[in-house]
């Protein structure tokens, strides 16, 4: 029954988001409605690549395309998504919730890190952005929903692979993040 509160909570947010920006779109074009909707697909298709630019040219030249490649569009429209961030060789690594990103305190921070098996990763809450969780796309992990500031969830990572985790309520808004474990 959670499952299904869920799922039409995304589907609201989704549409009312969809909703909003082809008003935005028909608003800005000012011109007929064929047209407005002919420039809003042409932006949303633009859009991702320019979401995404950064990793390519974000500093880990080598591992970024590859794990750029490996999110399958995972990081489209998250705003706060610069590329993958080399936390090899660290025993412990932060990752912070409810960092500003995606139109209020909707992100993780980093967004994407790269980690060598055996790394525990800490998920820290700021505190911001009400009550968030941490939820693995494929169920790996899964933290309770907690707004309080200094909460911490953790989980090491034994095994190689890209695990994809978002914040399940804010999901559609951009709240997103990988870990990209060697």
């Amino acid at each position: 029954m959670t499952h299904e509160r869920t799922l039409t909570r995304r589907r609201f947010t989704a549409l009312a988001a969809t909703a909003s920006l082809s008003a935005t779109l028909a608003g800005c074009t000012g011109s007929n409605s064929s047209a407005s909707a002919d420039s809003g697909q042409n932006q949303a298709e633009s859009e991702p690549a320019a979401t995404t630019e950064p990793a390519e040219s974000g500093g880990d030249s080598a591992g970024g395309d590859a794990a750029k490649q490996s999110f399958d569009g995972w990081f489209d429209g998250v705003k706060n998504y610069d590329g993958v961030v080399d936390k090899t060789g660290s025993d412990t690594v932060t990752v912070d919730v409810g960092v500003e990103a995606n139109g209020g305190a909707f992100g993780f921070g980093p967004a994407a890190i790269r980690v060598s098996k055996g790394t525990t990763v800490a998920w820290e809450w700021t505190g911001d952005g009400g009550s968030h969780n941490v939820v693995e796309t494929d169920g790996a992990f899964e933290s309770e929903m907690v707004g309080d500031s200094g909460h911490t969830f953790e989980h090491t990572f034994e095994e190689a692979g890209t695990f994809t985790y978002s914040c399940v309520p804010h999901e559609t808004l951009g709240m997103k993040g990988a870990v990209v474990v060697e």
